[in-house]
């Protein structure tokens, strides 16, 4: 660990980033936590070069087993020491001016967890609406008022035992670099989507198959304002409602 970036931390956060085969990700993300302290790479025995290009950046490496995000983020939780974990995914990147904002928010007694937005970046597009933006996320938590619900595999949320608030400035978040990127990351997250439907007893009904693309499509492109983000808008709109349907349609195939 260099001195570098031992100065920059007081113990009081640790920045946890999840990772697994990122290396196209992971030095640019490590660096942009640095200013906001200890920076921990929770390594996935990640088969490429992440946990060394991690270590040369300035982050501590832990591996551990990857059943679920939910369970990984619990092990996070457990595993460190500091008062609050800020939460970073690989693809991300915190800006000084939020590493700025989540020291000082730290320092309120009356919080014990912080909602971040964020930008994303699909494809080259800034999102402006579809759920894209602001796309609130819980990461800045007090460790021991929080953890995640363990039957989630996939879109995890934090449950905090107090009380919440919102940062201003931005996470940003390169989601996608290309559309093939996109359907692989979707396709994996419709299937853990369909296990958590699964472990929650929920059943498909084959007109499930039409009304919740349908409902889908809605939300993202009217209600959630896709349409601010013109045809790009429209065609992640259409391309969320129909990984909807392939989500009912595996669940209905599956019993």
């Amino acid at each position: 660990m260099s001195a570098r970036s031992q100065s920059r931390h007081d113990g009081r956060i640790t920045c946890a980033i999840l990772a697994y085969n990122v290396s196209n990700h992971i030095v640019q993300c490590v660096e942009s936590c640095l200013p906001l302290g200890k920076v921990v790479v929770f390594d996935s025995q990640s088969t490429d070069d992440t946990a060394q290009l991690a270590r040369r950046a300035g982050a501590w490496v832990i591996d551990i087993p990857f059943v679920n995000f939910s369970q990984a983020r619990n092990e996070a939780l457990n595993a460190l020491e500091s008062e609050w974990v800020f939460f970073v995914d690989a693809d991300e990147r915190v800006t000084p001016e939020l590493a700025r904002e989540a020291k000082e928010a730290i320092k309120r007694k009356d919080v014990d967890g912080w909602w971040v937005p964020r930008y994303n970046y699909i494809v080259g597009h800034r999102m402006r609406g579809g759920g894209w933006y602001p796309d609130h996320q819980l990461r800045l938590l007090r460790r021991a008022k929080a953890h995640y619900d363990p039957n989630r595999a996939v879109h995890e949320f934090a449950i905090v035992e107090g009380a919440e608030d919102k940062l201003k400035e931005h996470l940003l978040h390169y989601n996608y670099d290309s559309w093939l990127q996109f359907h692989a990351k979707q396709r994996r997250y419709t299937q853990f989507e369909v296990e958590t439907l699964r472990h929650e007893g929920v059943r498909a009904h084959p007109r499930h198959l039409i009304t919740r693309p349908l409902q889908a499509f809605w939300r993202r492109f009217v209600t959630w304002k896709g349409y601010r983000d013109g045809l790009m808008g429209l065609r992640l709109s259409l391309y969320m409602a129909r990984y909807e349907q392939l989500k009912y349609w595996w669940l209905l195939r599956e019993g």
